[in-house]
């Protein structure tokens, strides 16, 4: 695994810390991967819409507020599988902030990928 943030270095250590991620950590303050991922910048109301607020009011219901960002708070994010052959399994890019897979439908994905390599071995 491997995480690519835009955030600064005391951001990105910040987050790092909080969360107890172990996996290498990519600061890409220029945008170079989220570019080549067509990670792009986002329309006002991507970041800001419905889907938006009810994210935020759903985690203050559960005693999170959420942080301010120090970095390009109009860039989309996104998530990119890619197995260890460098072959892109999963490519989703988010409408903004709120939009994000599931977990359960990432780590099917991942199995997926094995069942093929797998199958792949086996032919």
């Amino acid at each position: 695994m491997l995480l690519v943030t835009f955030e600064s270095g005391d951001s990105a250590s910040a987050y790092i810390q909080e969360t107890g991620i172990t996996w290498p950590v990519i600061i890409d303050e220029q945008h170079d991967l989220y570019n080549r991922y067509d990670m792009d910048r986002a329309g006002f109301w991507d970041i800001w819409g419905v889907s938006t607020w009810w994210a935020y009011l759903k985690q203050l219901m559960k005693g999170n507020v959420p942080k301010s960002s120090s970095g390009d708070i109009n860039r989309r994010g996104g998530d990119v599988l890619i197995d260890n052959k460098g072959i892109i399994q999963f490519h989703h890019v988010g409408t903004g902030p709120a939009d994000r897979p599931s977990v359960d439908s990432i780590l099917w994905e991942i199995r997926k990928a094995q069942q093929q390599r797998k199958q792949g071995e086996e032919n």
